[in-house]
């Protein structure tokens, strides 16, 4: 059975790359518009399910990856900014604060239907900021495709105080630890795997 990795996030893409197995990559067209009531981890899980079954009739015998992430400060929802402005609006509110990304990665087996879903979450304590601080890091990382305006696995780091995890690659996009226990329930062992 082929992968596929239902995303065009190239943090995903190298994310997954890491484990040495090819992989095709599906757009899925999926409405990310959370449910009203919806709690932050209920709607990252309902989407990364979404989006690995949008794949299904394309891909009938295959392992799907669908993943989606929340972002929660307070009560807020916070996506990406798309530009410098809002990045910076971002930054603000967060700096000093505790938030939590919610995770959620789902991996289906479209020629059985059998469905494995978790949400891994990440609490990020912020560091307090000044205005030059968050300035300066916006033009060197231009971080506006990362919900929350910052990306732990290059100079964003230098923004968190502290970070809570039981998987490090949650926060990036893509738990790998929660994934390869899902690949190996399929039969799948990244670690002896082979090409054919």
């Amino acid at each position: 059975m082929k992968l596929v990795l239902a995303s065009t996030s190239r943090y995903r893409r190298e994310l997954l790359s890491r484990l040495h197995i090819p992989f095709d990559i599906l757009a899925p067209d999926v409405d990310e518009t959370p449910l009203q009531d919806e709690s932050p981890s209920a709607t990252a899980l309902r989407l990364s399910v979404l989006k690995a079954r949008a794949a299904t009739s394309t891909c009938p015998d295959a392992l799907i990856i669908g993943s989606d992430q929340v972002l929660m400060l307070d009560d807020e929802q916070l996506g990406k900014p798309g530009d410098f402005d809002k990045a910076f609006a971002q930054l603000k509110k967060m700096q000093g604060k505790v938030m939590v990304f919610h995770t959620a990665l789902t991996l289906l087996n479209s020629r059985t239907g059998h469905t494995q879903t978790r949400d891994v979450p990440t609490v990020v304590h912020i560091r307090p900021l000044s205005d030059a601080q968050i300035t300066a890091y916006l033009h060197k990382e231009q971080p506006y495709d990362c919900a929350g305006s910052a990306k732990s696995e290059s100079l964003g780091i230098a923004l968190m105080e502290r970070m809570d995890s039981p998987d490090p690659t949650a926060l990036i996009g893509l738990p790998l630890m929660a994934l390869t226990e899902m690949l190996l329930n399929e039969g799948v062992d990244v670690l002896t795997w082979h090409q054919a």
